[in-house]
């Protein structure tokens, strides 16, 4: 249980899709804003962590104290096949759980209540205990079958947002890019942020036109 003003954590899920740094931008945005985060990473993601970002792969533990260890938030790190951490009971106190990026696998086994490893164990019990949870499918394109899970997961009040930057902000670097991805995700947690500019009617474009 959570003492009184202690916040609740978030689970996030990184997958081997393409788009590793969305989950890394939204674990730090978390841990700085002082929420535990549970932090689940798939075997293919962590090559991806690799292949994306430079991670060191045989050094785990080195790599998140690098990346997360000054921030105010706690990162609890769970192995994708611990099937009996902390996460995989409903019984848990977080609020909810993200996975960004979801690959199509990912998505069709938590669609499919297929939970047997880590990850979707903790996706699982996010759908039976009613807590958010947000999937961000990176892929492209689509076939009927991804987007059937995609429905049904939304269907059952999973937030689906793919991975899809907007440009009506101006952004200027990839950073703005993945930090609009974040923010969208943060918005759907109910969580504030001040990641991109948002929409004023146009008032913000003109001005950085006027600007230039």
């Amino acid at each position: 249980m959570c003492r009184e003003g202690e916040k609740r954590g978030w689970v996030v899920g990184i997958t081997g899709a393409s788009g590793s740094i969305y989950g890394v931008r939204l674990i730090e945005v978390l841990l700085q804003q002082g929420y535990p985060v549970h932090m689940v990473v798939s075997n293919a993601g962590w090559r991806v962590l690799s292949e994306e970002l430079g991670w060191s792969v045989g050094k785990r533990e080195q790599m998140l104290n690098e990346k997360f260890g000054i921030l105010p938030g706690q990162l609890h790190y769970h192995p994708i096949a611990d099937i009996g951490a902390t996460i995989a009971s409903g019984s848990f106190q977080v609020e909810g759980m993200v996975i960004a990026p979801c690959s199509m696998g990912t998505l069709s086994a938590v669609a499919h209540g297929s939970s047997d490893n880590l990850m979707t164990r903790a996706a699982d019990v996010m759908l039976k205990e009613g807590r958010t949870l947000v999937l961000v499918p990176r892929e492209t394109p689509l076939h009927a079958i991804h987007l059937e899970n995609m429905l049904k997961l939304a269907r059952l009040g999973v937030r689906i947002i793919p991975a899809m930057p907007a440009f009506y902000f101006h952004p200027r670097t990839i950073d703005d890019l993945v930090d609009f991805q974040v923010g969208k995700i943060l918005d759907s947690l109910r969580v504030e942020h001040d990641l991109f500019t948002r929409w004023d009617g146009g008032q913000a474009a003109a001005r950085m036109s006027k600007e230039e």
